[in-house]
Formats: C-alpha cells, sequence, structure tokens
C-alpha cells in the first residue's frame, strides 16, 4: 500500500511541476512590471483551466504526504530509533596497540637492516 501511495506521490510531483512550468508568467513578482496602465493586476482575473489544474494537483499532493506520513508513523510500530541504537552490539575492543610516546611513527622504509633514529648532529 505504501508503495502504491509514494508512486501517486511522485507521480503527482512531476505533474504539478509541469503544470506550474507551463503556466504563463505574469511578471508581476514583488511588484515589479507595474506599470501605469491597467494591464493583469488591474483587476480580479478569472481563474484559468491551468490554475485549477494546478489547484486539484496540489491538494492531491498534500492528500498524498498526509497518508504516507500516517502509513510511516503505523508502520514504527512505537519504535524509536534510539531503541534501536541501544539494541546494538557494543563495539569490539582494538587488539592493535598503539605506540609509545617518543617512538617512530614513520612506517619501516624497504631495509629492515638499518632501524630509523634521529641523529643529534
Amino acid at each position: 500500500m505504501e508503495n502504491v501511495v509514494l508512486t501517486i506521490h511522485l507521480l503527482l510531483a512531476l505533474a504539478l511541476i509541469g503544470v506550474v512550468l507551463i503556466q504563463r508568467s505574469e511578471g508581476g513578482g514583488l511588484g515589479m512590471g507595474s506599470g501605469g496602465g491597467g494591464g493583469a493586476m488591474s483587476g480580479r482575473s478569472a481563474a484559468t483551466a491551468l490554475g485549477k489544474v494546478t489547484w486539484i494537483l496540489a491538494i492531491a499532493f498534500i492528500s498524498t504526504s498526509m497518508a504516507l506520513t500516517i502509513i510511516a508513523a503505523k508502520n514504527a510500530a512505537g519504535s524509536s530509533v534510539l531503541d534501536r541504537i541501544t539494541d546494538a552490539p557494543p563495539p569490539a575492543e582494538a587488539t592493535q596497540e598503539l605506540p609509545a610516546l617518543g617512538e617512530e611513527l614513520l612506517p619501516p622504509s624497504g631495509d629492515d637492516t638499518a632501524p630509523l633514529t634521529p641523529t643529534a648532529d
């Protein structure tokens, strides 16, 4: 059931993006383009067919979003992420010992006969 709702949700998202991009821009964003004449901003224009389709898709998108939230809450079965973390086994102890302070931290060279030691000049 969740996969069906999720598929419908994704299709609605794509359709909503497409319908919004198809619509004609009115050029009135942030008050720009409002000249002295009447134009599109002078009166309440009638809703176009694309505007109605946009509203329908938006309502359907919000509905599927709420449905997915409800389905996810039912599938959670009262468990928390923190409950899953505490049920995990403890990490294994590190078996490799770290070198003592002052020892050389560089990897050994190809020549094993001469150890690397700092020289005092």
